[in-house]
Formats: C-alpha cells, sequence, structure tokens
C-alpha cells in the first residue's frame, strides 16, 4: 500500500501532503477496507489522462517513430533518425519550460514537428552536407491570429546535426464548420 502510495507521488497524483496524510492512515489502517480507501480515488498510472515520457532518447531507425497525444516534453529531449522519421505531435503536449530544446541526430532521416499556431520553432543545421546550415525561424502561422506574443509563446529549438536529415514543421489547417445543410460547390 505505502509503494503505491509512494507512486503515486512520484507521478504527481497526490501531492506531498496528502501522501504523508494517506500514509498515515495506512500505517493506522485495521482492516482492509481501510487500505482500500486510501487508492479508490488514484488512477493506475496506464490510466492517467497524462503519459509521463521516460523513454530516451527517441529513435527511429530504418523505421518511424512517433509522439501524440497529452505527454510531457523535457526541457532537452534527444531525438535519432536513421534513415527513418521520427514525429513529434505538439498539438496536446506539455511543455516543462517555455524553451523546449531538441537535440537531433539524422542520417538520412526526418524529423516531422507538429506544433500548434502560437508555438515558435527555431532550427539550426549543422554538418556535412547538410541543405539547409544556418539558423531558420518558424514563427506563427498567421500574424492575425490572436495569441501570446513573441516574447511569451513558448519556443521550440531544434539543434540538428547530421547527414542529409531535414526537419519538416506542419501547422494543421483549423477545420472550416460547413453547415449541415451547405453544399459544396464544384
Amino acid at each position: 500500500m505505502i509503494t503505491l502510495l509512494n507512486e503515486a507521488a512520484g507521478d504527481g497524483r497526490l501531492t506531498l501532503g496528502e501522501h504523508s496524510e494517506r500514509a498515515e492512515r495506512a500505517y493506522a489502517a485495521r482492516t482492509l477496507g481501510d487500505l482500500a480507501e486510501l487508492t479508490a480515488d488514484l488512477a493506475m498510472p496506464a490510466a492517467q489522462p497524462i503519459r509521463l515520457d521516460g523513454r530516451r532518447p527517441i529513435a527511429g531507425v530504418f523505421g518511424r517513430e512517433r509522439r501524440e497525444g497529452r505527454w510531457v516534453v523535457p526541457e532537452r529531449l534527444a531525438v535519432t533518425a536513421v534513415f527513418g522519421e521520427v514525429t513529434l505531435d505538439l498539438r496536446e503536449a506539455m511543455l516543462q519550460s517555455q524553451r523546449v530544446t531538441v537535440l537531433a541526430t539524422m542520417l538520412g532521416g526526418t524529423l516531422q514537428l507538429i506544433v500548434p499556431d502560437e508555438v515558435i520553432v527555431e532550427t539550426t543545421a549543422s554538418g556535412p552536407l547538410n541543405r539547409h546550415s544556418g539558423t531558420r525561424t518558424v514563427r506563427q502561422a498567421s500574424p492575425a491570429t490572436p495569441g501570446p506574443t513573441p516574447a511569451q509563446a513558448p519556443v521550440v529549438e531544434v539543434r540538428t546535426f547530421g547527414l542529409a536529415g531535414r526537419v519538416k514543421v506542419v501547422r494543421p489547417r483549423k477545420p472550416r464548420w460547413r453547415g449541415p445543410f451547405s453544399r459544396r460547390r464544384s
């Protein structure tokens, strides 16, 4: 029981105050019912709405690797693409800091970033035979889009080193809703 409470506190499902209070109640428990009450409201780690990312680095070696949904992006993230593709979908991700650094090592591979409008992406490429050496900044998709100012906007810095690698930044278009009775014109 104490192990479950420790894991819940480590994952952020319990605050330290809740953990110490429940641990005291666990040690004082007289029945199994008393113990069951202590963890009844806790979701198991697999059922959490946010997936904590413990695997590092993210590697697409002769294949594809994809991170999507609600996941926590660490402040520094290592990515390797060797004749493969790595896709990082940041639309629902939680960035741990205002500036995230992606360290990408690529050998004939592709790193695809799917980002929302409010995120600024800066790419720096180096390495032999790299077509896009230097620094490039990809700002918001449209300046008319209301959102944070560039000083407040989160920044994803992609530092690539490799041979014939490619970084692709995608900003998904928002679907335009058509009424249920409207027809498409051909």
